[in-house]
């Protein structure tokens, strides 16, 4: 590991910084002082040597609570989850139905105890103690099978929606170069209030190597809406970068269920007949308007449940 003044900027390593900077200047001085006389120039480097093996002693300890930092930081549980739904196939019918989906997760977190509160549009973020842990399973392709109020030959329609489940953590695994963003500014949108299409406090942030685009809307400030875009920007960074890590090992992982494929489709909503089917469990639940209303409390079970047996039959194997 080599020095880097950084190390001053984190209260954890800062007095070992100094310490390694303040021995960086007392062999300069040594040497200064030395000038040409042999006697002294042997005397200092001695010393250099004695100042060289104390900050390579100290470059090993910064390491070791660094590694520390970020292995209590990966195992640390995320601050919230950023759910962020869209409609898919299906038109009209598709927008609602990625709706109605909000609305679920909505009342399921407020059953919970949960806080949520809008980001931008379909997408929302929930707050609380297990929120991450119970929705994470919800990534992936939605399907539902209705007739709609708008159709009167009574033809069942097939739409999608795709949602998408975002931990926020306290700290981004990907470090992201501002030069790499693009900013641009609007007027947030909404009913009711004198600021609402008069000033530009909604931000959209666009990461130019991957064209992974980020909005929100629903902060007062303009710095706030970025601070918030920002956090999931880092959010999806650190998704794509599992996903890339998951496609490496698809071949040891096969059926898991937490596969973090945001195409795979993985449930079913069948109004006609009032069945709930998760494929991935090949299970089904009834009574769709409970659910809709947020009553997933036992699919979110089943989907722990299934996925903590399959964790401990692969450290088994």
């Amino acid at each position: 590991m080599e020095y880097s003044p950084e190390f001053k900027h984190n209260f954890t390593t800062a007095y070992l910084a100094e310490e390694y900077e303040r021995l960086e200047k007392e062999a300069a001085e040594a040497r200064a002082s030395a000038g040409t006389d042999a006697e002294l120039m042997t005397m200092a480097a001695e010393d250099e040597a004695r100042v060289r093996a104390r900050q390579a002693n100290i470059l090993a300890e910064i390491e070791q609570i660094l590694t520390k930092e970020k292995e209590q930081e990966e195992s640390a549980p995320p601050v919230s989850v950023v759910m962020e739904l869209r409609a898919g196939a299906g038109g009209d019918e598709a927008s609602i139905f990625a709706d109605e989906l909000k609305s679920m997760y909505q009342k399921y977190a407020e059953r919970r105890g949960w806080k949520t509160r809008t980001v931008d549009d379909l997408t929302f973020e929930v707050i609380g103690a297990g929120a991450y842990d119970a929705l994470r399973f919800e990534m992936g392709v939605h399907r539902v099978q209705r007739v709609p109020l708008t159709e009167k030959s009574g033809r069942i329609h097939t739409s999608t929606a795709s949602v998408a489940v975002l931990p926020i953590r306290s700290k981004s695994k990907i470090d992201i170069r501002p030069a790499d963003i693009e900013m641009e500014f609007s007027r947030a949108g909404g009913a009711g209030g004198q600021n609402v299409n008069k000033v530009e406090t909604a931000v959209r942030l666009i990461h130019k190597p991957t064209g992974i685009d980020v909005r929100s809307s629903s902060e007062r400030s303009q710095l706030a809406n970025r601070e918030k875009a920002m956090q999931i920007l880092s959010a999806k960074l650190d998704q794509l970068h599992e996903e890339e890590e998951a496609r490496k090992h698809a071949a040891t992982r096969k059926a898991q269920i937490g596969t973090a494929d945001r195409s795979e489709k993985i449930r079913t909503y069948n109004y006609l007949q009032d069945r709930v089917t998760d494929h991935r469990l090949k299970e089904s639940w009834h009574n769709l308007p409970k659910i809709m209303a947020g009553g997933i409390d036992d699919i979110v079970e089943a989907l722990r449940t299934r996925q903590h047996d399959e964790a401990s039959l692969a450290s088994a194997a």
